[in-house]
């Protein structure tokens, strides 16, 4: 008992902005949320990420906070969501790959067999990559996080013409490198057209 009234004092404090009670609550909780997060992820500095979204999202609500219920439920639900969201991010980014080992599978080819494989996604990475900045953006938003012309341009305050427009120079600059290179115009078309 004596533990959950000091929890209960410490996020009655952060709510008035007490940095030392949130340090506190970082002291207390901040290796469990590591190790639970851990226990999913796999992996130290996503774990680390997972813990710091946590405690900033703890930070920027404090004073929402209920000191009635109880916070280490509320910690572990807000760390959940963060690694179901690192998962689904996960999940879109590498939606391009997956369709291009679908389209190998289709006709039967193991990806261990195919020598092109690992060249044309470092290829595809590269080309990426020396978009200009703001078309690169839209590109990803569009393309690996699958959001839709709407949300990047009212995100990025442009219209949804502008964002079309963006996402026709990329396909057409990534069509015409790929066939400088002489790679399937038909394996571009199914990794990228919808």
């Amino acid at each position: 008992m004596n533990d959950l009234q000091t929890e209960q004092e410490l996020v009655a404090l952060l709510q008035k902005g007490s940095i030392t009670a949130f340090e506190g609550l970082f002291e207390q909780y901040s290796q469990k949320l590591y190790r639970f997060s851990f226990s999913y992820l796999k992996s130290e500095s996503e774990s680390e990420d997972v813990v710091q979204e946590v405690f900033l999202k703890i930070w920027e609500n404090r004073t929402r906070l209920k000191t009635g219920s109880s916070f280490q439920s509320y910690l572990f639900t807000i760390a959940f969501n963060s690694i179901r969201k690192n998962f689904n991010k996960k999940a879109r980014q590498n939606q391009f790959r997956t369709d291009l080992f679908d389209f190998l599978s289709v006709d039967n080819l193991s990806l261990e067999n195919h020598p092109d494989y690992e060249t044309l996604l470092s290829k595809l990475d590269e080309l990426i990559d020396q978009m200009p900045a703001r078309r690169k953006e839209i590109f990803l938003k569009r393309k690996k996080e699958g959001k839709s012309v709407r949300d990047i341009a009212d995100n990025m305050n442009i219209s949804p013409k502008t964002v079309e427009n963006q996402i026709t120079e990329a396909m057409n600059y990534l069509k015409n490198e790929f066939n400088k290179d002489r790679i399937s115009g038909m394996l571009f078309f199914y990794i990228f057209l919808e």
